[in-house]
């Protein structure tokens, strides 16, 4: 187990990672999710040893490797930019931190031809790097990563130079490998599907502070509070401020949006309610759905789907349509929320629950 307790890590006097306390466990795949500079590469490199932490302290299996350097943990890392020796045949780029660590020629071939294998490499063995595409690069860079054995392998958005059908495949790919090594797997990215496609377990984070931690279809469908809802929706989540009295919250313009069920008994007062663009809809689709009138700010075709920008009461919302849709600006529109899939947070960015009673 890779263990963080209650880390910061301050640079001039600014906390690039704030009171962070995580527990990974062997055999894991663990994502990082968070916008540019909230903390992911920051996080990696204290999990790594690369840098140490201001405050608090790192464990591996019960053991402190706080002030451990880098080069005596048994990690291995693949950025964004992958890195391979260009004069060295994929085989040996693959085969070289087996050699450095002094196995036998039969076991490093082995080691090497396993991993060509599940990175589908094996016809590339004896092509140097730049006789390779991208993608392929990117899977060598991985396979060196896979047959070092380490038990902590770091991998710092690796796809994102890749275009589209290489991620889409790697990323299929990738829980596949994982699952067939013990090794503790950190993975960042700023893609919110991303996380989505390996599964496993997410880690949201917002100003170097994690703010929820769980498995990811849990973190993505229950968010603690509208920060980690924000951060796990792309495009961006749909928001607006109202007030809850009796069964209802209530929008501008006299609409009536019943309360989820679930949350019949919380207390009457100021909420924000949240909702991902593919839960707005042309159609009212269940009773208690509410139509709100929405003035269409610009439409953006995708070919199978469509993102319709809507201006409601000073806010902007998207939504996420099937098909080709086609609207004129300034047009109004009427869109219907559903309460079964809206989140909804207190005041203070809480998710609301039942304990948010009349007393509360």
């Amino acid at each position: 187990m890779l263990e963080l307790r209650n880390v910061t890590k301050s640079v001039a006097g600014a906390d690039h990672i704030r009171d962070v306390s995580l527990k990974l466990e062997h055999g894991s795949l663990n994502v990082l999710l968070g916008p540019t500079l909230s903390g992911k590469t920051s996080l990696m490199r204290l999990m790594a040893g690369l840098d140490r932490p201001t405050f608090g302290s790192i464990w591996f299996d019960d053991v402190d490797v706080t002030g451990v350097p880098v080069q005596k943990r048994n990690i291995a890392m693949v950025y964004q930019q992958f890195i391979n020796y260009p004069a060295m045949t994929v085989y040996e780029n693959i085969a070289s931190p087996l050699r450095v660590a002094g196995m036998d020629k039969a076991s490093i071939d082995r080691h090497v031809r396993r991993a060509a294998e599940l990175l589908k490499l094996t016809p590339y063995l004896d092509r140097t790097p730049l006789n390779l595409s991208g993608g392929q690069q990117q899977r060598t860079a991985l396979a060196r990563a896979i047959v070092k054995n380490a038990r902590l392998v770091l991998l710092d958005e690796p796809l994102a130079n890749l275009d589209y059908k290489l991620r889409e495949e790697l990323r299929a790919e990738l829980p596949r490998i994982f699952a067939e090594t013990g090794a503790i797997f950190v993975y960042a990215t700023t893609e919110p599907h991303e996380a989505l496609l390996l599964g496993g377990n997410t880690a949201t984070l917002s100003e170097g502070r994690i703010t929820q931690f769980g498995p990811t279809i849990d973190v993505f469908r229950k968010p603690r509070d509208l920060t980690t809802a924000r951060i796990f929706a792309d495009p961006p989540l749909n928001t607006i401020r109202l007030k809850k009295s009796g069964r209802n919250f209530h929008l501008d313009g006299g609409v009536a949006l019943p309360v989820p069920a679930e949350l019949a008994g919380i207390a009457d007062g100021p909420y924000t309610i949240g909702f991902q663009p593919h839960h707005l809809s042309f159609e009212r689709r269940t009773r208690d759905a509410a139509g709100v009138k929405t003035k269409v700010s610009v439409t953006e075709i995708t070919g199978s789907e469509s993102f319709v920008h809507l201006d409601f009461a000073d806010v902007r919302w998207v939504m996420l349509a099937h098909g080709i849709r086609q609207y004129e600006a300034d047009e109004i529109i009427e869109v219907f929320i559903d309460p079964r899939h809206v989140m909804v947070f207190d005041a203070d960015g809480r998710a609301a629950s039942p304990s948010h009673s009349m007393a509360a």
